[in-house]
C-alpha cells in the first residue's frame, strides 16, 4: 500500500486517510488505486463494520493535482483527451464500491472539501465537518466541467438551481451553509471531529450489520426505482433481514426493555 493512503482498522470502523497533505490531499494514482483495492478487501471483511474516510494534515481533500496537471499542458490536444478521460474513468470504481459496498461509510471533513473531494464526501453515507470547513466545486476555474460523480450527487441533495448555482460559479461556502443545503449532516468545532466522527462511526458499527447495509442500498437504489419496483425491494429486504441474529435480538431486547447487542450477523 502507497504511504499516500493509510489504512487502519480500531474498534470495527475502517479508516481510510489521504495523505498528501503538502497538496491537500490531491488526487494521485496511488490514491484512487489504494480505494479501490482497500474497498474491495473491506466488502466481505465481517471485522470491519463501518468505514470513516479522512485526510491527514489540515484538509480533507482539494480534488485533482492542478500542478501536475499544468505540466501537460503543451501535450497535443487529443493527447491530454484521452489521458484524461482514463484517468476520470479509473477513478469511477472507487465510486461504484462506496456506493454498493454494505457498510456505512461517513466522512470527516476538516479544511477544504473542493472539486473531487466534494465528490468523494458526496458519495460518502454521512458527513461530519469542521466548523472550520469550507467547499467549492471549482472545475470551472481551471475551464472544465465537473466528474467524481458530482453532477449526478449535487441535484439529487440540493435540487437542480442550487446545483447549477453551485458548479457554474464555482463559489466557495462554509460549513453551515453546507449543511443548511443538505450536503453536511453534523458540524462539529475543528478540536473536536476526529473524536465526533469517531463516535459516529463506532456507533454505526456497533449496530444491525445487515439492516444498516440494506437500508445504504434501499435509499440508493430509490433515486432510480419505481414506487412498485422500491416496494418488492423493501419486502424483500426486511424478509432477508428478519431472519437474521440481529433481528433476532433486536426483537428480544425490546420486548425485554434493554439495549440490544447486534453482533452484525
Amino acid at each position: 500500500m502507497s504511504s499516500d493512503l493509510i489504512v487502519s482498522v480500531e474498534n470495527r470502523v475502517g479508516y481510510l486517510t489521504l495523505n498528501r497533505p503538502e497538496v491537500r490531499n490531491a488526487l494521485s494514482e496511488d490514491i484512487v488505486t489504494g480505494l479501490r483495492d482497500q474497498l474491495v478487501a473491506w466488502e466481505r471483511d465481517t471485522a470491519v463494520r463501518a468505514i470513516v474516510l479522512r485526510g491527514a494534515g489540515e484538509h480533507f481533500q482539494s480534488g485533482g493535482d492542478v500542478k501536475r496537471m499544468g505540466a501537460l499542458a503543451g501535450l497535443p490536444s487529443a493527447e491530454r483527451r484521452a489521458l484524461f478521460e482514463q484517468r476520470i474513468h479509473n477513478l469511477h470504481p472507487v465510486l461504484f464500491l462506496m456506493r454498493r459496498i454494505r457498510k456505512p461509510i461517513v466522512a470527516g471533513v476538516q479544511g477544504a472539501a473542493a472539486g473531487a473531494g466534494m465528490s468523494f464526501m458526496m458519495a460518502c453515507d454521512l458527513v461530519v465537518a469542521a466548523d472550520s470547513a469550507f467547499f467549492t466545486l471549482a472545475y470551472v476555474h481551471i475551464g472544465t466541467s465537473p466528474d467524481g460523480g458530482s453532477t449526478y450527487f449535487l441535484p439529487r441533495t440540493v435540487g437542480m438551481k442550487k446545483a447549477m448555482e453551485i458548479a457554474l460559479l464555482g463559489d466557495r461556502f462554509d460549513a453551515k451553509t453546507a449543511q443548511q443545503w443538505g450536503l453536511v449532516n453534523f458540524v462539529v468545532p475543528a478540536d473536536r471531529l476526529a473524536d465526533e466522527t469517531r463516535k459516529l462511526a463506532e456507533r454505526l458499527a456497533s449496530g444491525p450489520g445487515q439492516a444498516l447495509g440494506n437500508t445504504k442500498l434501499l435509499l440508493n437504489g430509490s433515486l432510480g426505482n419505481t414506487l412498485e419496483s422500491q416496494l418488492q425491494a423493501e419486502g424483500i429486504s426486511f424478509a432477508d433481514c428478519a431472519a437474521s441474529r440481529d433481528w433476532a435480538e433486536g426483537v428480544t431486547a425490546f420486548g425485554e426493555k434493554r439495549k440490544p447487542q447486534f453482533k452484525g450477523e
